[in-house]
């Protein structure tokens, strides 16, 4: 059997698969804060609740609405981006011209808020969501059995993300989204509606977390913690790719998940730090992210 520095090829190979699916859902989440902090400079700390609300938006409507898998791809997005603009018109919209560290401490708070209720209604204990009869099954891959899920999980991140940075990097939305944040009065005076794009572009960021959440949903539990402890390791991962650089958190969330799916391999007792010792590499190396300008 082939091995690579010791360890059977195979492994490897397998782990860098897991570790690519689980990469799929840093993308789509550090992509949400990435547009949001990049385009309104807010750095939001409620990512991973709406993360979960996602989640929970899809558990509801199956169990007590009826609503396929199929539907809640579309309308727990939907839902919680709603959610996310009332936030931003409500809340948000007085901080702009603050530093980012109150709008960090608002959605904070707005976190705790969210996961709190949630805990409340539905307890501490995980919810099963099951996966749908399309998408189940699974691939022989030779050196691993993968599950037909988790390759849509990876499809559907690949798609979202990189057609989301193409809207706004290479398309004429993308610029009046830019030039509305850097300069918005000279955007307004020739007619465009500025704090309709900026509420827009929340619920859009809310939305894609809701989006990863419902993916999630058939992978893991769903429990009103799910999403405290992922955060984290997004904003590692957003600040490793660089703060506000679209193209920069999606390749480092792809990435950094499969460094940690190989770390489970070759030295598993620091497969939950391996993201942060990057991070601090990077720092230190290159303060303004890899893709990052400083």
């Amino acid at each position: 059997m082939t091995e690579i520095f010791g360890y059977p090829l195979p492994a490897i190979l397998g782990q860098l698969m897991l570790g690519l699916v689980n990469g799929s859902f840093y993308a789509m989440l550090s992509l949400g804060l990435a547009v949001i902090f990049g385009l309104l400079g807010v750095v939001n700390f409620a990512h991973g609740a709406f993360y979960m609300l996602g989640a929970y938006a899809a558990y509801v409507g199956l169990n007590s609405l009826g609503i396929n898998y199929w539907f809640a791809l579309v309308l727990s997005p939907l839902v919680v981006g709603a959610l996310g603009i009332v936030l931003e018109r409500l809340l948000l919209r007085h901080l702009y011209q603050l530093d980012p560290l109150y709008g960090l401490l608002l959605t904070f708070g707005l976190a705790l808020i969210a996961e709190g209720v949630m805990r409340d209604h539905y307890g501490s204990s995980g919810q099963d969501y099951p996966v749908p009869a399309a998408l189940r099954g699974v691939f022989n891959l030779g050196f691993m059995i993968l599950p037909i899920y988790r390759a849509w999980v990876i499809l559907v991140s690949l798609v979202v993300c990189f057609t989301t940075w193409f809207l706004i990097e290479h398309t004429r939305l993308g610029s009046t989204l830019r030039a509305a944040t850097e300069n918005p009065r000279l955007v307004q005076a020739f007619g465009t509606n500025v704090p309709l794009i900026v509420m827009t572009t929340f619920g859009v960021g809310v939305g894609l977390a809701a989006l990863a959440g419902v993916l999630a949903a058939p992978v893991i539990q769903v429990t009103p913690l799910m999403g405290g402890s992922l955060v984290v390791v997004v904003f590692a991962v957003v600040v490793i790719g660089g703060m506000g650089s679209i193209f920069g958190s999606i390749v480092s969330g792809l990435v950094l998940g499969m460094v940690e799916g190989l770390t489970k391999v070759v030295y598993p007792e620091a497969s939950t730090i391996v993201v942060f010792l990057i991070m601090a590499v990077v720092l230190v190396w290159r303060p303004a992210g890899l893709f990052g300008k400083g």
